[in-house]
C-alpha cells in the first residue's frame, strides 16, 4: 500500500527522561527490588515465557541473538583460559572488493553483525556464516575444516545467517547483491532453492542490501530489508521423492517500514538493518529513521491482514536490534547522526513500556559525543542490567529500573560487536590495533566486572560471537573465523 495509507503518526508528547552520563549510580542493596513490569501479551506465534530461552528442535544458536525474541546468547561452558583452536580458512583470507557509494575498497573477514549460526546435525557441530569474500561458509565446529564448498554470492554478506529451527537442512541469508536466499545444505554442494529480490515488493526506498537476520516461525519466513520493507513469506517446506529438502514459497504479506510522518521528520534515508523479533502475536522492528513499531500478526495464517499497534520515534538511526526483557519492557539503542532535537531529548538508550503506547518512555540515557556516535551494537539484558557497547568505546552497565550507569569501562573502539553474556561471563570484541575478543566476570552486577581473559585476532572484531559448549566462535576483520576454547578442548 502507498505511504499515504499507512497508519497516522502517534508520536507521544514530550516525555521526561533520565539522561545520566555523569556520576555512577550507587551499588544496589539487597533490599532493592526490580520495578514490576506490565508483562507481554500472549499469542499463538511466540510464547513470551520463552524470552531468554533457546528456540527450536535443533540444538544450537540458529539466528542472531538465538531466538525469535532475540534474547538467548548461547550455551556454556564459556572457556576460562582459551587459545585459538582453529582459524578458517587455514590458508589465505576471506576478502573481496565491494563498492559503497562511488568508492571501491577491499573488505575482509566478518563485520557487523556477523554472528555465526552454530548447531548440531548428524553428530557433528556445524558453523555457518556469511563473510566479506562474497560467500556463505559451512565449517566443522570441532576441526575448522570445510564441510561443504562455500556458496558464492554477488557481494558482501554482512548480516547473520539463520538456520531452520525445525530441522530442515536450510539456511536463510541475505547479501549486498539484492538477494535474500533460501539455501539447502543436504546436497554435495549448497544449493539456492529460492531467492527474494529487494525489488520484489516494490522499488527500494533507500538501497537493496539484506543485513537483518531473518526469523522462521510456523513455516513462515520473516525478513526485513534495506529496501525499508518487512516481508513475511510462506515457505511450504517439504521433501521430494529423493528425500531432498524443497520449498515452494509465496509472499504472505509485506509492509513499508515508513510512513508520511517519518519522511517529513527525517527524509528518505530509511532502511531496516536490525533483526525483527516476535513476542506473542506482535512483530517488532525498527529502522534507520528511528521508527520503532509493532504489528499484530495474530490472524496472519487465517488471512487477516496485520495492523500496526505501536509507533514510537527515537529521532535517529536504530540499527541495533530491539531487546525485550521478561517483564514486558523494551530497550532501544540508537546512533547519533542527525543531531535532531528528539535525539537530544531522549538519548541513545531508551527503555519503553509498550503497554502505554501513548506515553511509553520509562527512561533515557545519553550515549553520545560528536557526530557520528551512539550505539550500533545490540545491548544485552542481563539480570538487573542492560549492558551497552558504544561507538566511542564505552562499555556501560545500566540499571534496568532507573537507567543510571552502575559501572563503565573503555575499550578501543568503535564497538560494534554486541555484548554477549553466558554463564555470568560477558564477551565482547574490540578494535584495538591487533583486535580481539575479551571476557569479564559479571556475576556481581554492582561492580566494574573484573577481566578474565583476552585473545587477539589480528584486526578489529566488529562481529558478534556465538558461545556453544565450551567454544567461542567469532569472526574478525583480519579475514578469518576463529574458534576459541580451553587448551584441553582445543586438541
Amino acid at each position: 500500500m502507498p505511504p499515504s495509507t499507512m497508519p497516522p503518526s502517534t508520536m507521544p508528547p514530550s516525555a521526561t527522561v533520565s539522561s545520566t552520563t555523569g556520576a555512577l549510580a550507587p551499588a544496589p542493596t539487597a533490599s532493592e527490588e526490580s520495578v514490576p513490569g506490565p508483562g507481554w501479551p500472549g499469542g499463538s506465534w511466540v510464547d513470551p515465557e520463552s524470552i531468554g530461552e533457546p528456540w527450536g528442535s535443533v540444538p544450537g544458536v540458529l539466528t542472531f541473538r538465538g531466538s525469535p525474541t532475540r534474547s538467548w546468547h548461547g550455551s556454556g561452558p564459556v572457556p576460562t583460559d582459551p587459545v585459538v583452536a582453529w582459524r578458517y580458512p587455514r590458508d589465505g583470507k576471506m576478502c573481496s572488493l565491494s563498492t559503497v557509494g562511488d568508492v571501491e575498497k577491499e573488505w575482509c573477514g566478518l563485520g557487523w553483525t556477523g554472528q555465526p549460526a552454530v548447531f548440531e546435525r548428524d553428530g557433528r557441530t556445524w558453523v555457518v556464516f556469511g563473510a566479506y569474500d562474497r560467500a556463505v561458509h559451512f565449517v566443522d565446529g570441532i576441526s575448522g575444516a570445510p564441510m561443504l564448498a562455500p556458496l558464492p554470492t554477488g557481494d558482501l554478506v554482512k548480516g547473520s545467517v539463520t538456520v531452520d529451527p525445525d530441522g530442515y537442512p536450510l539456511a536463510y541469508v541475505g547479501s549486498r547483491d539484492d538477494l535474500l536466499r533460501v539455501v539447502a545444505f543436504d546436497r554435495p554442494e549448497p544449493t539456492v532453492l529460492w531467492s527474494l529480490h529487494a525489488e520484489d515488493s516494490g522499488q527500494p526506498l533507500w538501497n537493496s542490501d539484506w543485513d537483518a537476520s531473518p526469523l522462521v516461525l510456523d513455516d513462515h519466513l520473516f525478513a526485513a530489508g534495506e529496501n525499508s520493507r518487512m516481508h513475511v513469506v510462506r515457505l511450504r517446506r517439504g521433501y521430494d521423492a529423493d528425500g531432498l529438502v524443497v520449498v515452494d514459497p509465496e509472499m504472505a504479506w509485506f509492509t513499508h517500514g515508513w510512513d508520511d510522518q517519518l519522511i517529513a521528520d527525517v527524509g528518505w534515508n530509511l532502511s531496516i538493518e536490525g533483526s525483527p523479533l516476535v513476542i506473542g502475536d506482535a512483530l517488532w522492528f525498527a529502522n534507520s529513521g528511528g521508527l520503532v513499531q509493532a504489528w499484530d500478526i495474530g490472524g496472519l495464517t487465517d488471512g487477516v491482514r496485520p495492523h500496526r499497534t505501536f509507533r514510537f520515534w527515537m529521532g535517529d538511526d536504530v540499527d541495533a536490534t530491539l531487546v525485550p526483557d521478561a517483564d514486558g519492557f523494551l530497550y532501544v539503542a540508537a546512533e547519533y547522526e542527525r543531531e535532531t532535537e528528539r535525539s537530544h531529548e531522549l538519548g541513545q538508550l531508551v527503555k519503553l513500556d509498550p503497554s502505554r503506547p501513548d506515553d511509553p518512555v520509562v527512561w533515557g540515557l545519553d550515549v553520545r559525543s560528536e557526530v557520528p556516535s551512539g550505539i550500533w551494537a545490540t545491548p544485552a539484558v542481563y539480570r538487573d542490567l542492560v549492558v551497552v557497547a558504544s561507538d566511542d568505546g564505552e562499555v556501560l552497565g545500566v540499571d534496568r529500573d532507573d537507567g543510571t550507569v552502575r559501572w563503565r569501562f573503555e575499550l578501543p573502539g568503535p564497538l560494534w560487536s554486541s555484548p554477549t553474556v553466558v554463564d555470568d561471563v560477558l564477551l565482547l570484541g574490540d578494535c584495538a590495533w591487533a583486535g580481539g575478543m575479551s571476557a569479564w566476570d559479571v556475576s556481581d552486577t554492582s561492580v566494574v566486572p573484573p577481566s578474565l581473559w583476552r585473545v587477539e585476532t589480528g584486526a578489529c572484531v566488529e562481529a558478534s560471537p556465538t558461545v556453544w559448549k565450551g567454544t567461542v566462535y567469532v569472526g574478525s576483520r583480519d579475514g578469518r573465523m576463529y574458534a576459541l576454547r580451553d587448551p584441553y578442548r582445543a586438541g
